[in-house]
């Protein structure tokens, strides 16, 4: 059973561009570091639609198993320690997928 993980992040006010371009540094090496990870993207949202979060992540991993390595990753929590200073709210979803 294959996954996705989608977490989208609302970032708290005064959250500045710079402090976004260090969480997505933090993030675009774990493909390269987490094995498991099948497919990886991330990226603010566009502003085109009303009511949205701020940025998101998803991440396909082979099973529930891929997924806690993904999560307790080193490098994972790494970029967590980045991201969680500047958060107002979270949500994220597991989910299912062909593959």
């Amino acid at each position: 059973m294959a996954l996705r993980h989608i977490a989208l992040f609302r970032w708290a006010d005064g959250t500045t561009p710079a402090q976004v371009a260090e969480v997505e540094a933090a993030l675009a090496p774990l493909p390269a570091r987490v094995p498991g990870l099948r497919a990886y993207a991330f990226g603010p949202d566009l502003g085109i639609g009303p009511g949205t979060y701020d940025f998101a992540v998803v991440a396909d991993l082979d099973d529930a198993d891929g997924f806690a390595a993904y999560r307790d990753h080193p490098d994972h929590q790494a970029a967590l320690a980045v991201i969680l200073p500047l958060l107002a709210d979270r949500a994220a979803v597991q989910f299912r997928i062909d593959g």
